[in-house]
């Protein structure tokens, strides 16, 4: 059974990466290839009340990231459709693409640090739609996008789902994490920005040209209100998960809500023609689920590989075959390009013990550093990949052609940055 079902991973992960040659839409891909995977694992696995169990055990984690994705990019939705990102753009005034693109890519490091990669992600390849007309000059941007948000998320505990993992596991402590990745992660992303922005030299921004539509229908007070309470709903949600121990995808709903609520009284006194588009219902309507869709189903699709420990096998394979722990932590970080970092990074948590590996020792910073970004060498290898991936449309052979050289480079920039420092200091 574990020969079929890494064969069918493999194949549905074959017909992901040639979605256009094959003509095949990448979500009927994950989806197939999801519910295919389940079938062979339920028919050869375990009996039925824990394969229940398993498999909702799944549902409930995908569902959570699932929610809090719609949450978000529903957020950005409004903002957008309310003109709320003007208030950011009219304040970048740079001509130069290059210039712009440094703006943007240390932008996102640090605001993924304080939200997390995903959300950045999606906030960030968003504004790209209001500042830059030339698809193919979007593209170059959501590619350092990805890049600058998986390395600003990986240096505090609440930047990515791996780092909070570790984090609430006891693996890592705040300031230490901090202290140890900050440097990895900031040469992780300035390796391939400086690259991008020299491939961009002497260039100009073109910015798209001012549409009439139901937006110009909006106050500059109902775009800044909009904006803020958008950005603050996202800003707060690490604060809601520390204060009430629920899940995010609780904050993102609360936050939603509350922006419904706001949006509907802002609106009120309007008629239903003229705050038709600027509701939230409307926005609903306008995410792409298609890419919901296919993260749903690439989910539940590592799922299985996570339920039939051939995760968790290969984990110990690597730890009898390498040997050395900084090669096998680097090469974990590599394998998260491919599939989900999060079982990945379960999977090592159950492998180490704590006695052995106190919190905050090598192994565990130097996971924090190569799950949080190795996922970036592939544009499926992280949820701020996948984002970009369905507000851009990106091909996946297009970013592995222009951007996964740029992403391998800082990635062992960084690792190599983060042993000299660990081996200086220790």
């Amino acid at each position: 059974m574990t020969l079929a079902l890494s064969l069918i991973f493999v194949l549905t992960y074959a017909a992901i990466v040639f979605e256009h040659p094959l003509g095949v839409n990448k979500s009927a891909a994950a989806l197939l290839g999801s519910g295919v995977l389940w079938v062979v694992y339920a028919l050869g696995g375990p009996d039925a009340d824990a394969l229940n169990a398993e498999l909702a055990a799944s549902l409930t984690g995908t569902a959570q990231i699932v929610f809090f994705l719609i949450g978000a990019m529903t957020i950005v939705e409004v903002i957008d459709a309310h003109n709320g990102f003007e208030v950011l753009t009219r304040r970048i005034s740079t001509t130069r693409l290059p210039v712009l693109m440094w703006m943007i890519g240390l932008a996102t490091f640090f605001l993924s640090a304080v939200l997390d990669n995903l959300t950045t992600a999606i906030v960030m390849v968003s504004l790209m739609k209001r500042l830059l007309d030339k698809r193919d000059d979007r593209l170059l941007f959501a590619g350092i996008i990805v890049i600058a948000a998986n390395a600003g998320g990986a240096w505090t505990p609440i930047g990515d789902v791996t780092t909070t993992m570790l984090w609430i596991g006891g693996q890592i402590t705040t300031l230490a994490v901090m202290q140890g990745v900050f440097l990895a992660s900031i040469v992780n992303l300035l390796v391939p920005l400086v690259v991008a922005a020299w491939m961009a030299s002497g260039r100009l921004v073109e910015s798209p040209k001012a549409e009439v539509s139901d937006k110009s229908s909006t106050t500059a007070l109902e775009q800044t209100v909009v904006l803020l309470l958008g950005l603050g709903v996202l800003v707060l949600v690490p604060v809601f998960k520390a204060v009430t121990h629920l899940p995010p995808f609780m904050g993102v709903l609360l936050g939603l809500g509350v922006l419904w609520l706001v949006g509907d009284l802002l609106h009120k006194r309007k008629d239903e023609e003229d705050k038709q588009g600027l509701t939230l219902v409307s926005a609903l309507g306008r995410i792409d689920m298609s890419a919901i869709v296919f993260f749903i189903g690439i989910l539940l699709a590592v799922a299985v590989l996570e339920h039939s420990h051939i995760l968790p096998a290969l984990a110990s394979w690597l730890d009898h075959a390498v040997g050395r722990q900084d090669v096998i932590v680097l090469i974990i970080g590599l394998v998260s390009a491919v599939v989900d970092n999060v079982p990945l990074v379960a999977a090592s948590m159950g492998m180490y013990d704590l006695a052995q590996y106190p919190p905050d020792s090598f192994l565990w910073e130097f996971m924090a550093y190569c799950a949080g970004t190795g996922g970036s060498i592939l544009i499926i290898g992280s949820a701020a990949g996948v984002a970009a991936m369905g507000l851009e449309r990106i091909d996946f052979l297009w970013y592995l052609r222009k951007i996964s050289g740029l992403a391998l480079a800082g990635y062992l920039a960084g690792a190599a940055v983060y042993v000299l420092q660990f081996h200086g200091l220790h």
